[in-house]
């Protein structure tokens, strides 16, 4: 078999998508910037090409070199009060490296991938749960970057017959079942990862970010999904784009179950069996209130079932990772 290209496969999610792979008996080639990933993430018998998303003749490169006949996209800038306060940055990585990624799949022939886009396309939203049909409209400007990539995609099929799903993210959280990987980037807005830190010092406080919102407990309401449940969802859709004849797609990736921050912290204090360090403050710019994914399609279409969707599971898997990283 061919290798597939992991771009960001040193990163959170890509480095679990690497370990998944490898558990598939496939080869795969990642290329990375290490801005945010960590070499020590990747096995040392997996390539690593060090580079810039943005860079199209070092894509090209590693492409050719390897014989890569797929790819799997998730090197991007993915924090959203970073993108408020930072949109260019956002713009030319996201939008630009997906843009010269796809110029060098097309100039060395590579016809498939699977995209790691988000929820935060569908912004504020009228109606929840998000659906895929859903008229997009982001609130900060990474889901306007995601969303422009995804217009990219779509542009690449008509252009040179780019076969893709792309999978759009709820909240991501937890860690490697078996401790081989989790979090390492140097900063974190992610809430489970940031009360794991809290509960093992490395914060000495955890903020709530708005108490004000609409929903039961005044706390934003999101849809958290395993990390290895979410490498599980692209595994099949890379298996389904392998069948010939198949539709592109555009999909959801979470359980369709909404989580408040409070619960959340409750979650964690009940996994670490002490209380929080918690305090309140205001709303963070972008912030959505309520965020939950309508999950049924990526079920029917690709018969992904989730194997890790408990709260009490993601957060135990993520509190062991940071106390591993701690130690």
């Amino acid at each position: 078999m061919k290798p597939i290209f992991v771009t960001g496969g040193a990163g959170y999610i890509g480095s679990h998508m690497v370990l998944a792979l490898r558990e598939e008996g496939r080869p795969v080639v990642v290329f990375d910037d290490l801005s945010t990933g960590r070499r020590e993430l990747v096995p040392d018998d997996v390539p690593l090409i060090v580079g810039d998303i943005r860079d199209t003749g070092a894509l090209c490169k590693a492409i050719k070199q390897h014989g890569c006949d797929s790819v799997m996209h998730f090197a991007a800038k993915i924090a959203v009060e970073e993108s408020v306060r930072e949109p260019e940055l956002y713009r030319s990585v996201n939008v630009d490296g997906t843009q010269s990624l796809l110029e060098a799949m097309r100039l060395t022939g590579v016809t498939s991938m699977v995209f790691s886009s988000t929820a935060a396309v569908y912004g504020e939203g009228k109606d929840q749960p998000c659906a895929e049909d859903d008229s997009p409209s982001p609130t900060n400007p990474y889901g306007a970057t995601k969303l422009a990539c995804e217009g990219l995609i779509r542009q690449a099929a008509q252009d040179f017959g780019l076969r893709h799903v792309i999978l759009r993210y709820f909240n991501v959280a937890g860690a490697d079942p078996l401790g081989r990987s989790g979090q390492c980037g140097p900063e974190s807005s992610h809430l489970i990862r940031a009360a794991c830190e809290a509960a093992c010092g490395i914060r000495d406080k955890i903020t709530i970010f708005g108490t004000d919102y609409t929903t039961p407990d005044g706390t934003c309401l999101r849809d958290y999904i395993h990390v290895s449940d979410l490498v599980g969802a692209h595994v099949a859709a890379l298996g389904y784009l392998a069948e010939p004849g198949k539709e592109n797609l555009i999909l959801n990736v979470g359980y369709g179950q909404g989580t408040s921050v409070r619960e959340v912290l409750k979650a964690v204090e009940r996994a670490s069996g002490k209380p929080l360090p918690v305090v309140e403050g205001p709303r963070r710019p972008g912030d959505s209130a309520v965020v939950i994914a309508e999950a049924r399609r990526i079920r029917e279409i690709l018969g992904w079932v989730p194997r890790h969707d408990s709260l009490d599971e993601i957060v135990i898997s993520a509190l062991a990772w940071e106390a591993k990283k701690s130690n």
